[in-house]
């Protein structure tokens, strides 16, 4: 648990305790914790599933303190906004928060990489479900494996939501499991073809995107992230 959390907390934070308090470029929200989880600032909404709220109601639920002024929105209602309080009293707060409950954020992952199933069934024909569901537990069979579906469903999502569409087609878990089991390889370890797998969907999304969002900038880094998939854990 300890080392998926680590992994996580590399992956997008850098494993920097600043690092858990951030507002990325071109972005409308926070991202915070290991996992960047999102949080909206009042009012606002967009594509993208916010996961802070729910990360905070699964600490409070396991019994962790947490600030009450954080219970709603987002109080930064932009980037410049946020980077300007960067050492006020609420984000140094947050950050104390979440620097030591990086185990609890870890299984609040893990849950919700467990919960995906389901929904990602729902939302596929009857006839794919059995494919995408083996190709789920196969991966579960290897620690590499396990974290390929914990990382990623954290990274960009189940795939099922309609808002997280360009072109109508997603970028999610879902999208990654059904891109492997168009060609399975049995030759090739499941972690590794599942990285093959997620850059293809990740390329299609950046082709599909909005030109106004400029998504290819982040490319090469989403690129790098599933190569990591590749590596022993």
């Amino acid at each position: 648990m300890d080392r998926v959390g680590k992994r996580i907390w590399q992956n997008e934070c850098g494993g920097t305790v600043a690092g858990l308090t951030s507002w990325n470029g071109g972005e409308d929200f926070a991202s915070l914790g290991i996992g960047h989880f999102i949080w909206y600032p009042q009012g606002r909404s967009g594509p993208f599933a916010e996961s802070f709220p729910p990360l905070l109601t699964f600490l409070a639920a396991h019994g962790t303190a947490t600030p009450a002024w954080a219970r709603g929105a987002c109080p930064w209602p932009t980037k410049a906004a946020f980077e300007a309080d960067r050492n006020g009293a609420r984000q140094q707060e947050l950050r104390a928060l979440l620097s030591r409950t990086v185990r609890q954020q870890t299984e609040f992952i893990m849950a919700r990489m467990e919960a995906a199933l389901p929904k990602m069934l729902a939302e596929v024909p009857a006839k794919e479900r059995g494919r995408v569901k083996w190709v789920f537990e196969s991966l579960k069979t290897t620690p590499e494996g396990t974290f390929c579906l914990i990382d990623y469903v954290n990274f960009k999502g189940e795939g099922t939501s309609a808002k997280e569409r360009y072109n109508r087609q997603g970028w999610g878990l879902l999208q990654v499991l059904q891109a492997i089991g168009e060609s399975p390889n049995s030759y090739t370890a499941w972690n590794v073809q599942f990285a093959v797998a997620a850059k293809g969907v990740l390329s299609r999304r950046v082709a599909n995107a909005p030109g106004e969002r400029q998504e290819q900038r982040w490319l090469s880094g989403w690129h790098n992230r599933c190569d990591g998939y590749k590596r022993s854990l």
